[in-house]
C-alpha cells in the first residue's frame, strides 16, 4: 500500500472528516428542530393562531385582533366570519374605515358561544347593509374580531393592537360588543375611552359601566344601545307591580358590575320588605357550576317559608346561577303555590339552554324577564311610537338573503334570544356615529370626532333600530328605550310578554330626553 502524502493527511484528517462530521451533525440539528415544530403544531403548541392573533406565554388560547377572516377554532363561527371576509376583501384601499367586534371568541362555554355566534351575524347583516344599502355614503365598513380571552383577562394586549390601528391603514374608527358587565370589561372600556376610542356597548346593562352617574362621565365616547340596569328594574316595576311586602331578593355576592347593580335597583323596588334578601356566592369564573346548586336547594326551603301572599322572586345574578336556582325551584316544597321570578336580560341566555328544566316552569314557576330584545315585540305590540314594525322588517329581510349568495350563507340563525337583533342595532349606530362624524369635502372621519356624535343621536336624527329607537341622552345612554318583557316556556324558547318603558310610556314622537 502507498503511503499517503503530508498534504492528503492534512486534507482528510484536518478538513474534510470533521467538516463531513460537523455538516452532519448541523444536518442532525435541522431535521430535530423541524420535528420539534412540526410536534408542536399538532399539539397545538405553536404560539402563532392567525393574522393579528397569538397565544400569550403560557396560554392556550387565540387572543388580539383577528385582521382575517379566523374564527378562534369555533366551528359555528365558521360561516360567518367567512362571510365578512369575503365582504371585507371586496372593500378597496383607502376607501373604508375598520370597526371592530369585542367579544370572547374563546369562551368554553357553549351558551355563551351561541349569543356570540348570534351578535356577530347581526353585526354582519349591518355591515352589508351599510355598504351596499346606503345611497353611495361613505365611508364603507370592515369589520374585524378582537378577542380579549374567554374571561377578558387579556384585554390589554387587545386594547393596545386596538389603539395602533387607529394610525395605521386599518383606520380603526370604533368598538363594538364589549360583551357582558364584568371587571376585565369595564377596565377594557376604560382604557379604550381613555385614549379616544369611541365605543358602542351592544349588551352591557351595569350602571357603573355607564355614563351620567352621580353627574360623571368616566367613559368619555361611550355609547349603549341597551337600557342601564336601573332602567330595565324601573320597566319591568312598571310592568309588575312589584310589591315589598310580597317579594323575596336572592342576589350574587360579592357579584359584578352586572349584578351589583341589577341587586341594588331591585332592593330599591322593595325598600321595606319584611325578607332579608338571600345571597349566594358563585365562582369567579361565573359560566362554571362550582357547588351553589346546594345553596339554591336551601333557599327554596325559605321561599316555601314566606307568607302564602309572598308570590315574587327578584333574582340578581348570571344566567349559569340563574339556570340552577329554576332547576332548585322545580323540586321545591311548596309546589302548590304559584311564584314569578323576575330578573335581568342574562336570562336570554337560557332561550336555547339544554340543561335548563323546561319542566320547573311547568309547576306554578313563571321566569320572566326583560329582554334586550325580541322578534314579537313590534310584530304584536300596538306601539304607535319608540320603535316600528318596518324597522324590524328591514332586518328579517337582510336575514332572509343571507341564506343565499352573495350575501351567505351564514348559518342557521335565531332571533328570540335578542342577541342578533341587538349585535346588528350596535353596529347601526357604530356606523350612524362614524358617517355623521365626517368633514365636508373628506371621506374618513377623525377618531375623536365619532364619539361626539352621540350627544345629537335623538329626534329626526335618531337610530330607528330593529330593537327599538336608540335616542341617546348627553351622556351616551339610551332614553327611554324600549324593554320587551319575555316569558320562558317548558316547550323551550320564549314567549313575548309585552313592552315596557323604563319611563312607564313610550316615548314621544319627537324622542328628545328632558332635561
Amino acid at each position: 500500500m502507498a503511503r499517503r502524502g503530508v498534504g492528503t493527511w492534512i486534507r482528510e484528517g484536518v478538513w474534510e472528516i470533521p467538516l463531513r462530521r460537523y455538516t452532519a451533525l448541523v444536518l442532525a440539528a435541522v431535521l430535530v428542530a423541524g420535528l420539534a415544530v412540526a410536534v408542536r403544531a399538532v399539539l397545538r403548541d405553536d404560539p402563532s393562531c392567525g393574522p393579528g392573533v397569538a397565544r400569550p406565554e403560557g396560554g392556550d388560547e387565540c387572543v388580539g385582533v383577528a385582521t382575517g377572516p379566523y374564527d378562534f377554532g369555533q366551528s359555528r363561527l365558521r360561516d360567518v366570519v367567512r362571510a365578512i371576509g369575503r365582504e371585507n376583501d371586496r372593500l378597496k384601499p383607502g376607501g373604508f374605515v375598520t370597526v371592530a367586534l369585542l367579544l370572547p371568541y374563546t369562551t368554553a362555554s357553549s351558551t355563551s358561544l351561541n349569543d356570540i355566534r348570534h351578535q356577530l351575524m347581526g353585526a354582519y347583516l349591518a355591515q352589508y347593509q351599510a355598504n351596499h344599502e346606503a345611497n353611495g355614503q361613505r365611508p364603507q365598513i370592515r369589520l374585524v374580531l378582537a378577542n380579549p380571552g374567554a374571561t377578558g383577562a387579556h384585554w390589554r394586549p387587545a386594547v393596545e393592537q386596538l389603539a395602533a390601528m387607529t394610525t395605521s391603514a386599518d383606520r380603526l374608527r370604533a368598538i363594538v360588543g364589549v360583551g357582558q358587565s364584568t371587571e376585565p370589561n369595564k377596565q377594557a372600556v376604560k382604557e379604550l375611552t381613555r385614549q379616544g376610542i369611541p365605543v358602542v356597548g351592544s349588551t352591557i346593562t351595569a350602571d357603573d359601566l355607564a355614563n351620567g352617574q352621580r353627574g360623571r362621565d368616566p367613559y368619555p365616547g361611550l355609547a349603549r344601545v341597551a337600557p342601564t340596569n336601573t332602567d330595565e328594574a324601573r320597566a319591568l316595576a312598571s310592568f309588575a307591580k312589584v310589591s315589598a311586602g310580597r317579594a323575596l331578593l336572592v342576589y350574587d355576592k360579592p357579584g359584578d358590575p352586572y349584578t351589583r347593580t341589577l341587586q341594588e335597583s331591585f332592593a330599591a323596588l322593595i325598600k321595606g320588605s319584611p325578607y332579608e334578601p338571600q345571597p349566594f356566592t358563585p365562582p369567579a369564573d361565573r359560566t362554571e357550576e362550582g357547588s351553589t346548586a346546594n345553596t339554591f336547594r336551601q333557599i327554596t326551603h325559605l321561599v316555601c317559608d314566606t307568607s302564602r301572599e309572598t308570590d315574587t322572586i327578584l333574582f340578581a345574578g348570571r344566567h349559569t346561577q340563574l339556570r340552577q336556582f329554576i332547576n332548585a325551584l322545580g323540586g321545591r316544597g311548596c309546589q302548590d303555590r304559584r311564584f314569578t321570578l323576575l330578573t335581568g336580560d342574562e336570562a336570554s341566555y337560557l332561550t336555547h339552554e339544554k340543561d335548563l328544566d323546561r319542566g320547573a316552569l311547568r309547576r306554578n314557576l313563571a321566569v320572566r324577564y326583560t329582554s334586550l330584545a325580541h322578534p314579537d315585540a313590534w310584530t304584536k305590540a300596538r306601539e304607535r311610537t319608540g320603535g316600528s314594525v318596518a324597522d324590524f322588517a328591514a332586518l328579517r329581510r337582510l336575514l332572509a338573503d343571507a341564506a343565499r349568495a352573495p350575501m351567505g350563507p351564514i348559518g342557521p340563525a335565531a332571533l328570540d334570544d335578542g342577541q342578533l337583533i341587538i349585535g346588528y342595532d350596535a353596529l347601526r349606530l357604530a356606523v350612524h356615529g362614524i358617517r355623521e362624524a365626517v368633514p365636508a369635502g373628506r371621506s374618513v372621519p377623525a377618531l375623536t370626532d365619532v364619539g361626539l356624535q352621540w350627544p345629537q343621536v335623538k329626534g329626526s336624527l335618531r337610530v330607528a333600530g330593529a330593537s327599538g329607537w336608540i335616542c341617546l341622552d348627553v351622556h351616551g345612554n339610551p332614553y327611554d328605550k324600549a324593554v320587551p318583557i319575555v316569558e320562558l316556556t317548558p316547550q323551550g324558547g320564549s314567549r313575548f310578554v309585552r313592552i315596557a318603558w323604563p319611563e312607564g310610556k313610550p316615548p314621544g314622537k319627537e324622542c328628545l330626553p328632558p332635561s
